[in-house]
């Protein structure tokens, strides 16, 4: 299994990192070892002092496939979660600024929270008309709706493939909209796809 994530895939978080807008999706892998154990706290990574929460919409590929073309990919996910990417800003920052990959920065371990269950697709009227959010100690951190992704799923799933096949289980993280920012120890996130729940960690 691998932890495939899409960046700037929203133009407003784009904008407010200073990034360019991407004309085709943007990627990186993080390993199965970033996963967070459920119900496990996150610990504020010694190597970093900005770490960054990333709420994301999260795919769960069903089937192999490789070289898909974009009418078919929607019968390659069938379920929906919703995941953090958790970011070492400043060693990302710093790896940039060299020119080098930043793996580091994003692949550590428990640096991808999900969902403690994912939604079957069959019960979204549309999966281009998702809304999420993220609570940090109880306030709004971050709002986002998959319609206003600059990639939808269908054309990632598409995209990605051309580069390297997609197994059973693979996850697709699919962009984060603005609002990113920073945790303390003690902070506690809680993540929601509409009205519902979905994950909570707490940050120690």
């Amino acid at each position: 299994m691998k932890i495939i994530c899409i960046g700037r895939n929203y133009v407003d978080h784009a904008k407010e990192l200073g990034n360019t807008v991407p004309t085709e999706p943007i990627f990186f892998l993080k390993p199965d070892t970033a996963i967070l154990p459920k119900r496990n706290p996150l610990y504020y990574p010694e190597f970093t002092n900005d770490l960054h929460y990333e709420i994301e919409l999260v795919v769960k590929i069903c089937k192999l496939g490789k070289h898909i073309q974009e009418k078919f990919a929607h019968t390659y996910y069938n379920e929906i979660g919703l995941g953090i990417d958790f970011t070492a800003r400043d060693v990302q920052k710093a790896c940039k600024e060299k020119g080098h990959p930043w793996e580091k920065a994003k692949a550590f371990d428990g640096s991808a929270v999900l969902s403690n269950s994912f939604i079957s697709k069959s019960e979204f009227e549309d999966v281009k008309d998702i809304d999420f959010s993220l609570t940090k100690n109880g306030e709004t951190a971050q709002i986002g709706n998959s319609s206003d992704m600059i990639f939808n799923v269908d054309q990632l799933i598409c995209y990605v493939s051309k580069y390297m096949t997609l197994k059973i289980g693979d996850l697709i993280f699919t962009g984060t909209p603005k609002g990113v920012g920073p945790v303390q120890i003690h902070d506690k996130l809680e993540g929601f796809i509409g009205d519902q729940k979905m994950l909570a960690v707490n940050i120690k």
